[in-house]
């Protein structure tokens, strides 16, 4: 899959001998004592892993935008799950099953005291301990099915383990992908069946009020959920865990290997949901895009995804586009997935996008995603497991060469056995970024955030750099007490209030490096 090592970079040689990319912003922005402190500090240990990763662990991280809840939680964790439900694992494959445990099963509480067992189910179900170079594709998707028993009966303790990581990571946000009311949605999409008149299906699915009863049904579960995590995070207690700090919004996720019905119901659902509840944000399509389903069903979902944009018109979309790469699908397949997720479908953010460069016309994909400040979400870990994709093969300097925003994220960090401070260190260590790169690329997690209300920031930040807007303008982002305009303006938008909670935490940072402390 990915090309030899040694080789350059396709992305890298477009960018060199293709036409030039918009000019970035003029000239470099002001830097502060404390930002020049806090990069005098990365150059110092840009080679010494144990402060690099102190560093980063530390340095204020903003959001999570792209984060698969059943993914996210530590696999450790889902073993304990799967032992205090009584579930059963198969011995052959790893495989969580209920009770009772038959013959060629165990159950997942001898990994309590059985560390070779407990060591074979957390190779199983994440990439621990996969061979350096191998190919990880099909192991990390399946991961899923095996702790899949454990994972769909606790989405509260699950997101009690992702936030508290999210905390200790200086995160102060996250959006995290979820299946809200998936047995109902699939018999109503089967009782409907398919209809290539998406109006005519979408009037039936709502009809006799059967759409809302699963919107009824998703905020029931989110109730149960938020109540489970409250519960196990002991939030509201003199116990209260990290993670409940950390504000949670959902993605309703669509299964895109489904039939069109099944694919469409779950769509509806999810964006009728995120305008009747303000914990659902948006929708996105999942599981692999390699998949012979998901090739032959790409255009259509696109169409689908238009359709229901003028429906829902307040509801947002982030796609899964361009999770290939040479030799996974025929070349046709790479020609055109990121193009039509912006242009037919109107996603406002990009996950992964790896396959840029072999997408036809890709440069005007890119000036299209700089222009409407589309971003793209990178998780650079789960790019290496599944694609073999990393470092200069990596189109993560050709989006920022363009002007596409660029937010680094997580995936499936339980999967991968990683975490954001990784990612960001990744970015570091590969592409020369300074400090001043890592604190935008942090503060472009907010910005492209699905909060509500205008940024604090003015323009296109990716393009133009990060400056107030104007009830702001003047300020020092982050102050105390800043003037009455801008106090207006955070009171009345959570984006900027969050996003001056965020340049509080950068000053705090920065404070302490130059005051000697830090990594």
């Amino acid at each position: 899959m990915p090309l030899a090592a040694g080789l350059l970079s396709l992305s890298a040689l477009a960018v060199q001998t293709g036409p030039a990319p918009p000019a970035a912003a003029a000239g470099p922005r002001p830097t502060t004592s404390g930002e020049a402190a806090a990069n005098a500090r990365l150059d110092a240990i840009r080679t010494d892993p144990a402060r690099l990763k102190r560093f980063f662990t530390a340095l204020p991280k903003g959001g999570d935008l792209h984060n698969h809840l059943s993914g996210a939680a530590s696999t450790e964790y889902l073993v304990e799950l799967a032992a205090e439900d009584g579930l059963c694992v198969e011995t052959a494959t790893t495989t969580a099953v209920p009770p009772p445990c038959g013959p060629g099963t165990r159950p997942a509480a001898d990994a309590r005291r059985d560390r070779a067992f407990r060591d074979a189910i957390v190779r199983g179900w994440s990439m621990q301990d996969f061979p350096a170079g191998g190919d990880g594709h099909d192991h990390f998707f399946g991961t899923f099915a095996k702790f899949g028993e454990v994972t769909w009966r606790h989405r509260g303790k699950l997101l009690a383990d992702v936030a508290d990581k999210a905390a200790e990571q200086h995160q102060s946000y996250l959006e995290t992908m979820v299946s809200p009311a998936s047995d109902g949605a699939k018999r109503l999409a089967d009782d409907v069946g398919w209809n290539d008149d998406l109006a005519a299906l979408h009037r039936e699915l709502a009809s006799g009020g059967r759409l809302d009863a699963l919107v009824a049904d998703a905020r029931r579960e989110a109730d149960d959920g938020d109540a489970e995590f409250r519960e196990a995070a002991h939030c509201g207690t003199r116990r209260a865990h990290p993670g409940c700090r950390v504000p949670v919004r959902w993605i309703s996720q669509a299964s895109r290997g489904a039939s069109p019905a099944r694919v469409f119901t779950q769509l509806a659902l999810g964006m009728r949901l995120a305008e009747r509840d303000g914990r659902f944000v948006a929708v996105n399509l999942v599981q692999p895009e390699d998949a012979e389903s998901a090739l032959s069903g790409y255009r259509l979902q696109m169409r689908m995804l238009k359709y229901l944009r003028g429906v829902y018109p307040r509801a947002h979309v982030t796609l899964h586009a361009g999770e290939l790469w040479p030799g996974l699908v025929k070349p046709e397949d790479l020609s055109f997935h990121i193009r039509e997720a912006v242009e037919v479908a109107g996603a406002e953010r990009i996950g992964h996008g790896v396959d840029l460069v072999h997408e036809d016309r890709w440069r005007r994909t890119a000036r299209t995603m700089a222009a409407r400040e589309t971003a793209v979400e990178v998780p650079f870990t789960s790019n290496a497991q599944i694609l073999g994709v990393k470092g200069a093969d990596h189109p993560f300097a050709t989006y920022r060469a363009f002007g596409v925003p660029v937010v680094l994220a997580t995936d499936d960090p339980g999967v991968s056995r990683t975490d954001i401070g990784a990612e960001y260190r990744y970015a570091a260590r590969t592409y020369g970024l300074t400090y001043a790169d890592m604190k935008d690329l942090s503060r472009a997690s907010l910005e492209y955030a699905f909060l509500p209300g205008r940024s604090l920031w003015a323009g296109a930040p990716a393009r133009d750099g990060y400056t107030l807007t104007g009830a702001c303008a003047g300020e020092r982002p982050g102050a105390a007490a800043p003037g009455s305009r801008c106090r207006d303006l955070l009171g009345a938008s959570g984006k900027a209030a969050a996003q001056w909670r965020q340049e509080a935490a950068f000053h705090r940072f920065e404070e302490r490096i130059r005051g000697g402390g830090g990594a």
